[in-house]
């Protein structure tokens, strides 16, 4: 009896901190870039012009047949806000898919991410968190968070080409047990990222940005996030892209690959 109270008050503990965690990165990703326009008294040095950058895609795919319906839809949110000697980056997204059978998607990912020196130097630092559910690769929650260094080796107005490094702490809840057995775990990764855009006469531009995450103290437990988006522009603010997606969790031995496409819409002020 002892052992069952003190295990549901460890369950209670862990579901307050989850709370608490998911709260507290919802309230920076929409309160944090708003903060980035207050002038900070006595330092001059940021007293520089802040701007802004909003984008929204809304893309998918339709497959329809005598014997159902099967889509896919993924919408994407990113705000921007740039000073001279630091950039805030958030971003929210939601892809959900089913077939005629079963729910194939339903996956939320936010992240918040703040470089610093960025913009006045080739060598510049970063700190990120970021939450993650999916159902696809059988997340039930993961919560990260940490820091590193980054280098920019091309920043023109038509190309950009970046890597950073660094350590992540990780939490995470998984829906199915791992190759050892559990569904709850903490660990420390490392965090690789390349990450670049290249625009083509200012009509067609390529992003993307490359995950690789490998755990500090297991061996095989490592995260793959591979995203490319290809756009074409349709207006000044318009453009027709098409995105492409592959995560893997090597823990689980779970995978998704998207291929949408779709509208963006984006702002610079």
């Amino acid at each position: 009896m002892a052992v069952r109270t003190s295990y549901m008050k460890f369950e209670k503990s862990r579901n307050l901190l989850y709370l608490a965690m998911t709260r507290m990165l919802k309230f920076a990703l929409l309160i944090v870039p708003a903060l980035c326009a207050i002038p900070m008294k006595g330092s001059s040095q940021f007293s520089d012009t802040v701007n802004y950058y909003i984008n929204f895609s809304g893309t998918g795919n339709l497959n329809r047949t005598n014997t159902g319906t099967t889509y896919l839809l993924n919408n994407t949110l990113r705000f921007q806000a740039d000073k001279k000697k630091f950039s805030l980056n958030s971003m929210m997204s939601h892809i959900y898919g089913r077939n005629p059978t079963l729910k194939t998607n339903d996956d939320v990912l936010g992240m918040l991410n703040l470089d610093i020196l960025k913009g006045v130097q080739k060598l510049y630092y970063w700190a990120l968190a970021g939450y993650e559910k999916s159902f696809s690769l059988k997340v039930d929650s993961r919560f990260q968070a940490g820091a590193g260094v980054g280098y920019t080796f091309i920043n023109t107005g038509k190309t950009n080409l970046e890597m950073s490094d660094g350590f992540l702490f990780e939490t995470v809840d998984l829906s199915i047990p791992d190759k050892t057995g559990r569904t709850s775990y903490q660990t420390v990764r490392n965090s690789l990222r390349l990450k670049y855009r290249f625009i083509i006469k200012e009509i067609v531009s390529i992003d993307g940005v490359n995950f690789f995450q490998p755990s500090l103290t297991e061996r095989g437990d490592y995260i793959l996030k591979l995203s490319t988006n290809l756009s074409v522009k349709l207006y000044k603010w318009l453009h027709f892209t098409t995105s492409f997606n592959y995560n893997r969790q090597n823990i689980t031995a779970t995978e998704n690959l998207l291929l949408t496409y779709g509208l963006m819409a984006e702002k610079y002020f």
